[in-house]
């Protein structure tokens, strides 16, 4: 039972933007079943939000308060250095309470270590990583694979905070709607999970949920999250987003959350968080990506701004 014992979770949304919207859906599960749930997500805007190249560190996040070296509570007025508020400082306002912001820049074992700390502070008995749309579960080889360096960082942190003795959930919500892996990758490797062990469950977004994740998107930018809203109320078939440079399948299996054991997942089906356990810091982790052929979103950002977080 995933939520057996468990009086208050985080919910992390672990792509960064628009992934605390697919957080809150995991939340409101949470809630249903009597679970307080506290929401958040990594500190990284993409470029059409904020204009500097990869994730913000917590000495570049002015407002909110820091629960741990690389944890901190937001509120509606927390924003970048430069002035950008993050996707949870949104998130915050239309909740009207406190989220959370993790840094991904020390690598899953600060990030961990970080998480820990801020559970224990929160009184926290459950940590749930959710990605949208399926490519933390990425082998690397998918064609149309773009972001998968955060995705992996936050999914091995994951592992190493049960190894800490804090319960962890994985979670995919939202499955293809950000135009990155097909539904028959995705299903492929959810199938990987299930031959391992480590499938622990799955939920279907309620009317409910739709409605308060619709309201959600009105404060929140996302594309990915509102794709996986409308799967929820029924529609299906081929769209686009990304300014029609990615195609989405739209499908009930969009409106799906799937959660499993993030250490069996990473033993049995996902290979590029496996890679990255060892990783120092989120460019060791990206190097390491390189050296196994994949691109990520940190090259895509700094080959398209001039802007680094050194020299914003």
């Amino acid at each position: 039972m995933l939520l057996h014992d468990v009086n208050r979770a985080i919910v992390l949304g672990i792509g960064g933007g628009g992934d605390v919207v697919g957080a809150l859906a995991a939340a409101m599960m949470c809630l249903e079943s009597g679970v307080e749930a506290v929401v958040g997500g990594v500190s990284w805007e993409r470029l059409p939000i904020d204009p500097v190249a990869g994730p913000r560190s917590v000495d570049e996040i002015v407002g909110g308060r820091r629960l741990a070296p690389l944890v901190i509570a937001a509120d509606a007025q927390t924003a970048t250095s430069t002035g950008v508020p993050f996707a949870e400082s949104r998130m915050s306002g239309f909740l009207g309470e406190t989220t959370l912001l993790v840094d991904p820049n020390g690598g899953p074992a600060a990030i961990a270590e970080s998480l820990a700390l801020a559970a224990t502070q929160l009184d926290a008995d459950l940590v749930i990583f959710l990605d949208v749309g399926g490519d933390v579960l990425g082998a690397g080889t998918e064609p149309g694979l773009a972001s998968p360096l955060c995705d992996a960082v936050m999914l091995a942190a994951a592992a190493d905070l049960q190894q800490r003795g804090v319960a962890c959930v994985g979670a995919l919500f939202g499955a293809c709607c950000d135009g990155e892996l097909t539904l028959l990758e995705v299903l492929e490797r959810l199938a990987a999970i299930a031959a391992g062990g480590g499938m622990l469950g799955v939920r279907t977004m309620s009317a409910d949920v739709a409605d308060r994740l619709d309201a959600a998107t009105r404060v929140v930018p996302t594309e990915a999250s509102a794709m996986a809203i409308r799967c929820a109320r029924g529609e299906i078939g081929d769209t686009t987003i990304r300014g029609g440079r990615r195609s989405v399948t739209l499908s009930p299996v969009g409106a799906m959350t799937f959660y499993f054991d993030p250490a069996l997942t990473i033993e049995h089906a996902a290979p590029l968080a496996a890679a990255l356990r060892a990783a120092t810091s989120l460019e060791q982790g990206n190097a390491i990506l390189h050296g196994m052929g994949v691109r990520t979103e940190l090259d895509y950002e700094q080959e398209n701004t001039p802007l680094s977080p050194k020299n914003a």
